[in-house]
């Protein structure tokens, strides 16, 4: 039971090491893009959260008087 464990440990990281080898890592420029990207999206969604959140009480500070 333990070899049919070991060779199917053996097969599996064999598997992981070809599909590492196929994956297409980013550069150092595109990355950097990526990251911006996400920052401004990260900016962005936190103001309109804010802003929502701000115009929400004054409403409901408009209605409870």
């Amino acid at each position: 039971m333990a070899k049919k464990e070991k060779k199917e440990k053996k097969k599996f990281l064999g598997g992981l090491r070809s599909e590492f080898k196929q994956v297409r890592w980013p550069k150092k420029k595109e990355m950097f893009k990526y990251s911006l990207a996400v920052l401004i999206c990260i900016v962005v969604f936190a103001l309109f959260f804010m802003l929502s959140d701000v115009i929400i009480a004054a409403i409901r500070t408009l209605l409870e008087g």
